[in-house]
């Protein structure tokens, strides 16, 4: 039980340029953040504390507890300090490991070789201490190791996360092209939607926006819809805790809501996929489904509210020329249906952005995958008038 107890350095990883809003998901349960970078933050907290962020942050990726830092140049450096953890203290020897890594060391040709050495050093040390070799392989569904290794410094991490935190678990039905589920909630967040006017999802492929947002605005925590996480295969892993923060997390659900949701699609077979995932998701009755062109996706004309499209940028899907006519269609519907209404395009094509015909008010930065993408903002005002051509090309991207 101990370690789940001993404070120590925290690495909460997630995908470049989600760092802004997983630094807002942190400091909004109530703790300190040491240090923030690109593509997370440091805390110093408990093993137990861990918990509780891996139920509840919805733009992180893998949170990583350490339990060693060190000095190593080579391979056998790594084994000989890897070895000295008391690891009988910390893995199962009747139970599974895996190993991963994040290696920039110059006698290291391969990471692979790096995760062999620490899986050696760890089967060695049980075997002397149990008599039993332990099993291991690539499975992340129990015990995972973490090796931070570049140059001569090295940190070993204990993974509470084990599967990625970045998949919130209802999505069960992906459909074409989906949008991982901690980009879509980083989306939701920079739109600064008030949680409470409409949200209007056009083009909705497999409805993680409209899901998310719908997650979102009731209070509904990833670790409602998650069972294994990697502190559960930890030595001294108290149940009680677990369940104690999911009683928490149930509480916590604003059931009786005023909300209008759309998610639409042209595609009868997206707009399935939509609702069978938003039913896993247990926000089915808070989403209008919709089948049909985005153009006649329903506006409620209230005047204020949030529109977000996340159409094809043609790098998988489409043809070019196509695509220029349903960006132009994009810009005239939100010009002319969403008045009074924030507009937002998530793309990852900027030559098509410009056939949006609309100056974007704010641009913000994401990347889908390895694609380097933006989500424009526009804002919609009554009598909105669009920019001359060349000072659209100037302007939106």
């Amino acid at each position: 039980m101990q370690v789940f107890h001993n404070k120590s350095k925290v690495i909460i990883t997630c995908n470049k340029r989600l760092s802004p809003y997983l630094q807002d998901e942190v400091t909004a349960l109530g703790y300190t953040i040491e240090r923030a970078f690109a593509t997370g933050v440091e805390l110093n907290i408990s093993l137990t504390e861990c918990i509780k962020l891996n139920l509840n942050l919805r733009c992180a990726s893998q949170i990583l507890y350490s339990i060693k830092s060190f000095k190593a140049i080579t391979p056998d450096d790594l084994y000989n300090e890897i070895s000295a953890i008391e690891w009988e203290d910390l893995i199962d020897f009747t139970g599974y490991f895996s190993v991963t890594s994040n290696v920039d060391n110059p006698n290291i040709t391969t990471p692979l070789f790096a995760n062999l050495k620490v899986k050696d050093a760890i089967v060695d040390r049980l075997k002397e201490k149990k008599g039993i070799r332990p099993n291991s392989g690539s499975d992340g569904n129990k015990t995972v190791v973490h090796l931070y290794w570049k140059d001569a410094e090295a940190d070993v991490f204990m993974d509470t996360s084990g599967e990625t935190l970045a998949k919130h678990g209802y999505r069960k039905i992906p459909g074409k092209a989906p949008m991982l589920e901690a980009l879509a909630a980083g989306v939701v967040y920079a739109t600064q939607w008030d949680k409470k006017s409409p949200f209007i999802n056009p083009m909705c492929g497999s409805g993680t926006l409209a899901i998310e947002a719908a997650l979102i605005a009731t209070n509904r925590a990833p670790g409602l819809y998650r069972m294994n996480y990697g502190f559960m295969h930890i030595m001294g892993y108290n149940e009680e805790e677990f369940f104690a923060e999911r009683r928490i997390l149930k509480d916590q659900v604003i059931k009786n809501i005023d909300l209008k949701i759309v998610a639409s699609d042209i595609s009868e077979d997206a707009v399935e996929v939509t609702r069978r995932n938003a039913k896993t998701a247990g926000v089915d009755t808070l989403i209008d489904f919709e089948v049909c062109d985005f153009e006649a996706t329903p506006v409620p004309e209230n005047g204020k509210g949030v529109v977000v499209f996340n159409p094809e940028y043609g790098e998988r899907l489409g043809v070019h020329s196509q695509l220029e006519l349903t960006y132009k269609r994009m810009g005239d519907f939100m010009k002319k249906e969403c008045k009074g209404y924030s507009g937002y395009i998530f793309t990852g094509n900027p030559d098509l952005a410009k056939k949006i015909g609309l100056k974007a008010s704010k641009k913000v930065e994401f990347y889908n995958g390895k694609l380097d993408c933006r989500l424009l903002e526009y804002e919609l005002y009554d009598g909105s008038r669009r920019l001359p051509v060349n000072d659209v090309q100037q302007n939106d991207l």
